[in-house]
């Protein structure tokens, strides 16, 4: 391919060139002849992120890693956002090693700041339940003037230990966290009040729960309403419910700061029994909304707790009330709600509320919206009526459908069998200018191949290829199979494999 070069040329040209190229390995040449080409053109910081992101987004690892060593050896000041990306990438590739021995090099870059790239890289290895390695991550990096802020690295490794029920060392990282020059905030207290209360050490819980009083709920935030409902449950389920009803009284005048006459309006004499555990907990998460000033972020805290857990008859009464006190739900609410009837399986009552109950609260609904309707119609297996949405969203104001969108949609006709439409799908994704990934297009020229459609495997094999991406081996098989099924002798099976690899 010619490349048509510009007479004066800039990092921002070659920015623009290289995102353009269809095929990462053509970026790469436009890339690598721009010094040759211009004798005094550098590369920039902003260019070999591009050139990064391109290489790594398209699974050319080995030649991403030769651009992060040419960024290493010319010195230009780059971003963290840099190596967060890679690293990304490299853990996509199942590449954790080398994800780590990039963190490790950055002292030898011109990059000043590393926060990101920092918690990045933490959030890799605890996904990847490498808790050990991330924990001597920490202490061998966060004292150092490169790592800006440790709050979030401290929180991530919180909830790692208390997902493994080890809150008790979550609470030693929580109570060495003035050590470390560092105020826990919000999130700090909902992980290990989870944690806590879901190892059932409710004593330091409680404990936890004052000194939040006097830390960061000082002016009666509603948004510390999930955290003081966590405890408060957790009460009530082994059967403190005295306890329960005595903190709720302190969490009303302390916590959120309510009114004397916000708090005399409410009746939690039934609460005293304790006979009925659920609708206990229920006139407890009532008062905790009702007992202070009304607010969005209290309705919030509250119906985003109740959707997280499944609790969609409870979360809903929360927003016919935020409702009738004049309030309209967010789109985080919306989002919260359609991802729980997902997870519950009513995906018919996911899409009502997109179609029926945000329109009514005049709410716009949007491509992440979509796209978790979407992903649950296809896990129920209905993917060929999620398709009909691609013509729906263009007629919402700012909502057009993005990769992920055609990514779900893809994956879900494939699963069900559905390569030709599919095949549609895919279509319209290419002239949007996007392509998806890798095992994507495999299953779906294997699976034309099953139907019998060779010149439509061909096709879409072409296609891949020239953006770069490589096919697996059981594509090739599955195109020589379904071209020759009758073949028997392997030389010859070898033969035609060769020269189709040769195209």
């Amino acid at each position: 391919m010619s490349v048509k070069w510009p007479r004066f040329f800039i990092p921002t040209q070659v920015s623009q060139m290289i995102r353009t190229q269809k095929n990462p390995l053509t970026a790469l040449k436009i890339f690598n002849e721009a010094k040759s080409k211009f004798p005094n053109y550098h590369h920039n910081g902003p260019v070999y992120a591009t050139m990064i992101n391109v290489l790594g987004s398209s699974g050319r690892i080995a030649e991403m890693r030769e651009v992060i060593d040419q960024m290493k050896e010319d010195s230009c000041q780059c971003k963290d956002s840099v190596f967060s990306s890679a690293m990304k990438m490299y853990a996509r590739a199942g590449l954790v090693d080398e994800a780590v021995s990039l963190f490790k090099t950055l002292p030898q870059f011109n990059c000043v700041n590393w926060t990101g790239s920092f918690n990045t890289l933490l959030r890799i290895l605890v996904k990847e339940s490498k808790l050990k390695l991330a924990c001597r991550l920490f202490l061998e990096n966060s004292s150092g003037w490169e790592v800006k802020s440790r709050i979030s690295s401290l929180n991530l490794l919180m909830d790692a230990l208390c997902q493994i029920h080890r809150s008790d060392l979550a609470l030693h990282v929580f109570q060495e966290m003035r050590y470390q020059c560092c105020n826990p905030d919000r999130e700090s207290y909902r992980i290990l009040m989870r944690g806590l209360c879901d190892d059932g050490r409710l004593h330091e819980a409680t404990h936890l729960l004052y000194s939040m009083f006097w830390r960061i709920s000082q002016k009666g935030s509603g948004e510390d309403i999930a955290v003081y409902r966590t405890l408060l449950d957790a009460l009530c389920d082994n059967g403190q419910v005295e306890e329960a009803m005595e903190i709720l009284g302190k969490v009303l005048k302390k916590g959120l700061r309510a009114p004397n006459r916000c708090r005399g309006r409410l009746d939690l004499s039934y609460c005293r029994n304790g006979e009925d555990i659920e609708r206990t907990k229920g006139l407890i998460n009532e008062a905790l909304v009702r007992g202070a000033i009304p607010s969005i972020a209290s309705y919030s805290a509250m119906a985003d707790d109740l959707y997280s857990e499944c609790k969609i008859g409870e979360a809903d009464q929360v927003l016919d009330e935020m409702r009738e006190r004049g309030f309209k739900p967010t789109l985080l609410i919306y989002e919260a709600k359609t991802a729980a009837l997902c997870r519950c399986g009513k995906v018919e009552e996911a899409v009502k509320v997109i179609e029926e109950e945000m329109a009514k609260d005049g709410c716009v609904p949007t491509v992440r919206l979509y796209n978790i309707v979407l992903k649950g119609l296809c896990h129920e297996g209905k993917s060929a009526f999620a398709v009909g949405y691609l013509e729906k969203m263009p007629k919402q104001v700012g909502c057009v459908a993005d990769k992920e969108t055609y990514s779900i949609l893809m994956d879900g006709l494939c699963c069900e069998g559905r390569f030709v439409e599919a095949s549609g799908i895919l279509e319209k994704m290419i002239i949007r200018s996007s392509s998806p990934g890798v095992e994507t297009y495999n299953t779906l020229i294997r699976g034309l191949c099953l139907m019998g459609r060779q010149y439509d495997a061909v096709i879409w094999l072409e296609e891949m290829v020239s953006q770069g991406k490589l096919p697996a081996v059981s594509v090739w098989d599955s195109l020589v199979a379904s071209v020759c099924p009758n073949m028997a002798e392997a030389g010859v099976c070898s033969e035609t494999l060769e020269k189709l690899c040769s195209c």
